[in-house]
């Protein structure tokens, strides 16, 4: 079990999937992460409260569930594992909240019904996924220009993020937090 750090649903407990193949982001580093935005000159307040976020490697969505916990509008939460994708359809169910979860493969996203001004990527470290979630993702439309993006890769994963500006960059024990900008100008697929 794991709980919401902060928020309206602070405290709260939410399951988290079975075995080795899904790797939640621990409570510490969801906390981190949400102090940075809540706190930063880059973000604030605003840049959570009525956000529509993506979050695309949602295992367990407590990063979906903590943001909207801070008044984030909604989210869309991607997952490809069976196990994690009952459990965090669970977890959204029982904190009520304003998300749907399809199963989705954030290198190969399916077309955005609207752009994220928040989005998450916690993938299995280690896999290169980051970078080729974020062409995939913006390509579709699932990035908003100027959106804050937040990636958490293991302590030595390179990060190439073309494109994006780095605004933040910390070390949280095994794994790293690095929170982006997505560029103010869509690219133009090819």
């Amino acid at each position: 079990m794991i709980r919401i750090a902060g928020g309206a649903w602070r405290g709260r407990k939410l399951a988290v999937p079975p075995g080795i193949s899904t790797r939640p982001t621990s409570d510490r580093a969801r906390k981190t992460l949400f102090d940075v935005l809540l706190h930063a000159r880059f973000a604030g307040r605003a840049a959570i409260e009525g956000a529509r976020l993506l979050d695309a490697f949602a295992g367990s969505g407590a990063l979906a569930l903590e943001a909207l916990s801070h008044g984030a509008a909604e989210a869309m939460c991607f997952e490809t594992d069976a196990a994690a994708l009952s459990v965090a359809a669970a977890n959204i169910a029982a904190c009520k909240a304003n998300a749907r979860i399809l199963r989705a493969d954030a290198t190969q996203p399916p077309q955005a019904p609207w752009a994220a001004s928040l989005v998450f990527l916690d993938p299995p470290y280690g896999e290169g996924l980051p970078d080729r979630a974020l062409v995939a993702l913006s390509a579709r439309g699932w990035i908003a220009p100027g959106a804050l993006v937040c990636v958490e890769t293991a302590r030595a994963d390179p990060l190439l993020a073309e494109g994006f500006m780095l605004q933040d960059d910390r070390a949280q024990g095994r794994a790293r937090l690095r929170i982006l900008t997505a560029p103010s100008v869509p690219s133009n697929p090819a």
